[in-house]
Order: structure tokens, then sequence, then C-alpha cells
């Protein structure tokens, strides 16, 4: 184990390196947090995949397999042709490579020993010549006797296992590419399955993070920024991070291993060819990058415009009553037209940038291969080892090894053409991660403190002091806030639409912070109390209850994950919730609510929040106009429920129903942000004149249709 644990290691870490040059390579645009502020947000993507050592391990084994096998494939093309095309063995091939370097090492051995004679008889300018002549013939003979020590090494194994006729020769090469090309195809499939496991699980722990994170954020940013751009995000976006992934760990390790084996190949062959070859790459990389630049850019744009496209739809679809009731059918198709029209022409844009990278990679291809196809035929033709003056060879080039080096050429070729094709998803993953760690990296405002409180549960008072808030700097939605709850009381509160009912109510769970002042439970500040802590004493029953495409039972037991479902039971016949469950659903307490518990009526809905509320038996009630959008049966039903349960806690009531004001102690009220009045609904109607105006202009019809 521990010599896995080691290759797990180095494989890690030389992912870390890999990883860190693809940024450059690609150039991932710099993140600016303290943290990581030299890291493209997609490295940061692909630090979370990189966690999973042995899956890499085994991505890289698998790509490295396939190159290799690539280029051992590629290999076989040099005994191909000395079989096939020379009718010799390679027995008879390799005796000749030895007789030939010896051969030339004895040639080369006597017009050095020749030129040493001449040495005595010519001027010193000429010896001059000749010596550098005698190096040149010296260096030759060395090459030569390496070129034989090389033969005689492998001529063992040649005789040993290879066949000695022609064409069970060449049988066996083919056997071996058959064999060769099956192991290529059986790694390139684990390859396969091991890369999209990576991407697949750096997504996932993407999604794990982001979703962790926006759950953590303030209420008002769900408000600010809308559900359909975070969709977007955690659908559209995510998915390109994942398809960025995948090409990144598959082919942009699979294509280069194969490249370079046949690089490495065509080096060996003749490795000052190869630089001719490759002389132009820097330019068409220079290009490649600043291309890939552009299209980061427009990547970037076309998520901005699908998010935009998502609130359309969401906006057309969740208001489908209102655009049919006023028939505005034509207004939303021109609307979603008009977005899906500007998504189009970003794609448009992304498909011009992606168009210009195979051209730009055809062009590169074929003038690397023009120049080795020159400069080899030059070399072989003449039986020259050297091109412009500059050394390309040690040795003459014959045509088999020239074949070779094509054929290796060749195949770095069609890796370099894959890999063109992989920039957009490339670009297109780092925009997508742009955008979510945007979203990821954002603090809340509402946070636990560095040393929380302990807090008990709530037993003697809820107490406003000087508190404001606003949503935007210099426009206070609150202003000048003072108010004490005594534990067990019933407090409503009324005021005109937009005074800061709910606001008020928000500040309570710490859904938000007041600008000023400070909020105590008991003596303690709500900011330096853990928010767990204070909310888990915390019921909420909104004026539209949000119901999950769950049973029944669970969304009853919802806040309460440990509750037994007798008392999820007893929760429900608390809030007169049983009957209908059972006599009016299908499968009771197993049936499924559809999403936003659709399947119910208002009534019904508000029965089962309530009843959630009653099971989680807080020590603090807040109703936010939780009867507003119910008949007058349902709301005497829960009136009476009501009546029992808010005994012995504290409860807040925001509401312009005459029948739950009725269970307020006392009544708060409310204009433009502050707290005008407070006291019982008699006193009220005899010294506030402005509940008094409230009271003729929305109860009193209440109350003679009661």
């Amino acid at each position: 184990m521990g010599a896995l644990d080691g290759v797990g290691g180095i494989a890690h870490s030389i992912s870390i390196g890999a990883s860190r040059w693809i940024c450059y390579k690609f150039d991932f645009g710099p993140d600016r947090m303290e943290d990581e502020s030299r890291m493209g947000n997609f490295y940061r993507v692909i630090r979370l995949a990189l966690r999973y050592r042995w899956t890499f391990t085994a991505t890289i084994l698998s790509a490295l397999a396939v190159g290799i096998l690539w280029g051992a494939n590629i290999g076989t093309v040099y005994p191909f042709v000395e079989v096939a095309i020379r009718g010799r063995t390679l027995q008879q091939w390799v005796d000749e490579k030895i007789a030939e370097a010896r051969q030339n090492d004895v040639q080369y051995g006597r017009q050095a020993e020749q030129l040493k004679v001449m040495l005595a008889t010519v001027p010193a300018v000429e010896a001059s010549k000749l010596r550098k002549e005698i190096d040149h013939l010296q260096a030759r003979r060395k090459v030569e006797r390496t070129a034989e020590a090389r033969y005689a090494w492998i001529k063992p194994w040649i005789d040993h296992y290879v066949p000695h006729q022609p064409f069970q020769t060449l049988t066996m090469f083919i056997g071996v590419l058959l064999v060769g090309t099956l192991l290529k195809t059986l790694f390139l499939m684990a390859n396969t399955v091991s890369v999209s496991r990576l991407s697949n699980l750096g997504a996932l722990g993407l999604r794990r993070r982001f979703f962790r994170r926006t759950l953590t954020m303030d209420v008002a940013t769900f408000n600010n920024d809308g559900t359909s751009d975070l969709m977007s995000r955690f659908t559209h976006d995510t998915e390109a991070v994942a398809a960025g992934l995948d090409v990144l760990f598959g082919r942009l390790v699979r294509e280069p291993l194969k490249m370079i084996v046949c690089l490495v190949g065509a080096a060996v062959v003749c490795w000052q060819l190869l630089v001719l070859s490759l002389i132009l790459v820097p330019v068409g990389s220079f290009l490649t990058r600043q291309l890939a630049r552009s299209l980061k850019r427009a990547n970037r744009r076309a998520m901005e415009e699908m998010a935009q496209l998502y609130t359309t739809l969401e906006e057309a679809f969740r208001g489908i009553k209102v655009v049919k009731s006023f028939t505005m059918e034509r207004r939303e198709r021109r609307r979603f037209h008009y977005n899906a029209k500007k998504y189009y022409r970003k794609m448009m844009r992304i498909a011009f940038y992606d168009s210009l990278l195979h051209p730009l990679t055809e062009v590169m291809g074929i003038i690397t291969i023009s120049l080795a196809l020159l400069a080899g035929a030059y070399l072989v033709l003449t039986g020259h080892t050297t091109l412009f003056g500059i050394t390309m060879c040690s040795r003459p080039l014959e045509i088999e090894a020239l074949t070779l080096f094509y054929g290796f050429l060749i195949g770095s070729a069609d890796p370099m053409r894959k890999m063109s094709d992989i920039f957009t998803r490339i670009q297109r993953a780092a925009a997508a991660s742009d955008r979510i760690y945007t979203m990821l990296d954002r603090q809340p405002t509402v946070r636990d403190p560095q040393h929380p409180r302990p807090l008990g549960r709530h037993a003697r008072d809820l107490v406003f002091e000087n508190v404001e808030f606003a949503y935007t700097p210099g426009r206070p939605v609150l202003r000048d806030i003072n108010l004490r709850i005594g534990f067990g009381e019933t407090i409503g509160v009324v005021g005109p639409s937009g005074c800061g009912k709910s606001t008020l109510t928000n500040l309570i769970p710490r859904f938000a912070d007041p600008t000023a002042g400070s909020i105590r439970l008991d003596g303690v500040p709500l900011g330096e109390v853990r928010v767990r802590a204070l909310r888990s004493q915390v019921g909420l029953v909104t004026q539209e209850p949000l119901l999950f495409d769950d049973t029944v039972m669970n969304n009853i037991r919802y806040g309460s994950p440990k509750a037994t479902e007798e008392q999820v039971i007893a929760a429900a016949r608390q809030a007169h919730a049983h009957w209908f469950i059972e006599h009016e659903l299908k499968d009771g307490y197993a049936t499924s609510l559809g999403p936003m518990g659709g399947q119910l009526s208002g009534g019904q809905r508000q029965r089962i929040a309530l009843a959630r509320a009653i099971l989680r038996d807080p020590a603090l009630l807040i109703l936010d106009e939780a009867t507003s959008q119910i008949d007058l049966e349902s709301e005497q039903i829960i009136q009476k429920v009501l009546a029992r349960f808010t005994g012995g806690r504290t409860t807040v009531i925001v509401t312009h129903r005459l029948g739950l004001l009725a269970l307020a102690n006392r009544i708060v009220v409310m204009q433009d942000g502050r707290i005008i009045d407070v006291g019982s609904h008699d006193d009220l109607l005899r010294r506030c004149e402005f509940y008094h105006r409230l009271y003729e202009i929305q109860f009193a019809d209440m109350k003679e249709s009661a």
C-alpha cells in the first residue's frame, strides 16, 4: 500500500503542476481572492476534482498507456517497410546494418589516415582545414561505432524472437499491431470511464459547495438576484464546467501524451528535422491563445444571456394566469424571441471564433508536414547530412527512416487536430467558473459571531431598541423602532402596505440585521448568538406557505426531522388537518403533494404549514399574513387552532384580518416605517385616528360580511 500511495501522491503532484500550466496556457482569468490570488476560477474547480487521487491516477495511467500504444502501433511502419518492400527478413536487415556501420567506420578511418599523411606536406593554412576534416571524420567514425553497437545489442533479440521468413515476420508484426490496437482500445475505454467519473465528481463537489454557500446567503440575496439567475448558474453553467473538466482530463491529457510519444519517436529518428518542422508552432500557439481570450469573453456573455432567458421563462410560467387574463401571450412571445435572439447572436460569435481554430490548426499542420517533406526528401535524395550549412542528422537518412519519421509526424498531427476542438469547451468552462465563483465567493451579511453567547429557551422578553433598517443605504425602511414584547404575549402588527410590517418580523429570525439599534432576546443581543440556535426557537407561517414535492408526513416533519409519526399526526390533529389528510388524500400521510404543494387548496396548504409550526413547538411564533389568501371557513378553523397554540409562547401576527387580531393582547400600528401607537383594539380605536381609519377601511366591511 505504501508504494501505491506513493504513486497516487506523485500523480497528484504532477496534476497540480499540469493544472497550473493549463490555466496559464488557456489564459484563465486571475481570481482576485486573497487565498488564491494567482489562480483562475477554473483552476479552483480542477482542484476539487483532483481530490479524487485514485481516479485521477487511473486517468493518467490509462492515458499514458493509450499514448504509448499509439506510438508503438505507428512504430510498426518501419519493420513493415523493411519486410514488405525490401522482401528481406529483419535478421538480414540487422546484419546489413552492422556490416554497413563497420564498413563506414573503416572507410572514414582510412580517409582520416590519408589526411594525416597529407598534413606534413601542406601549408599551415590548409593544415588547419585538414585538421577540421580529420575531426569531422573521427566524429563520423564515433557515430558509426555507436550505430554498430546499437544494432549489435538488438541482434540477439531479433535472432531469437523474430521469424526467419519475410511473410512470417510480416504476419507477426500484423498480429502485434492488432493486439496493440485491442489493448489501446481497452485502455481508451478505461480512460473514458475514469475521466467521466473525475469530471462528474468535480462538478458534484462544485454543486454541493455552491448550494451550501447559497443557502447561507441572506434572504434579500434571493430577492435581489432572482431564482432564475441562480438556476442558470446551477444548471447551464455547472454543466459547462463539467464538460470542461471532461475534455480537460480526457482529451487534453490523452491527446498530448499521444502527440508527445510520436514527437519523441520522430526525434529519435532525426531530432534536427523535427525542430525544423515545428519552427512555426510558437506562432500558432500565440494566435491560439489570443483566440482563447476572445472565446472566454464570448462564452461569459452568452451565459449572461442564458440567465436572462431563464428569467423570461420563469416570469412567463409563474405568471401564466396574469399573462392569459390580460391576453399578453403575444407580448411574452416577443419578449422571449428578443432574448432568445440575443443568445443566438452570442452563440454565433462563439461559433465564429471556434471556426477559426480548425483552419488555424489545419494550416499549421500542413506547413509542418510540408517543411518535413521538403527537408526530408532533400536529405534522402542527396545523401547529405546538412541543410543550409546546419547539421540535420549524424548519418545520411534512409527512405525507411524517413517513412517512419513521417508516420510519427502524422501520428502527432491527429492529436493536435483533436485538441483544437476542446478550446471552446475549456473557455466556456472557464467563463462558467467565473460566474459560479462570483456567487460562491460572496459572504453573507448575517453570520454567526466569532464567540457566540449561549441562548436558552425564550422565557422573558423580546426587545427592539432604537432599531433602524434599510435595504439601500440612505433609504430606511424602519425608523426608530422601540418595542418590548413579554414572553407569552401575542402582538398584532397592522399598517398599510409598504410600511415595514414584514421587514420588522424578518429581523426576529435574523433574515437581516438592523442597520442601527439592537434586538435582544431575554437580554441577549441577537447578533451575539448562533443563527441556528436562534432560529431553532422560531416558527414561521407565511402568506404563501411553501410545501415541498414530498409526502404530507415529510412536509409536516420538515424542521423537526426526529419527530415520530405519532407526533406528526398529533400536530396535524391540532392544526385540524388530520381529517382531510386521511379522507381526502389518496395515500393519506404518504401522499406526494407535487411541486409547491400544488395538489392542495390554499386552506389545506395553510393548515399543513401550521401543523409544521406546531410540531416544531417554537418559543417564538411569527404569522405573516398567514390567513390572507384563504376562505372564511379555513380562517375560522385556523383561528381556533391559534387561540390554543399561542398560549405559553410569544407570537407576532402581521395581518389585516379582524379575527386574528382578536387573539392579540396588544396591537402595534405602523406607518412609514415607524411605530405610531401600541395598545389594545379598543384603546387604539379611541385614541389613534390612523388606526381608526384603517379599521373603517379594512375591517368594517369584513366585520359586516362575517
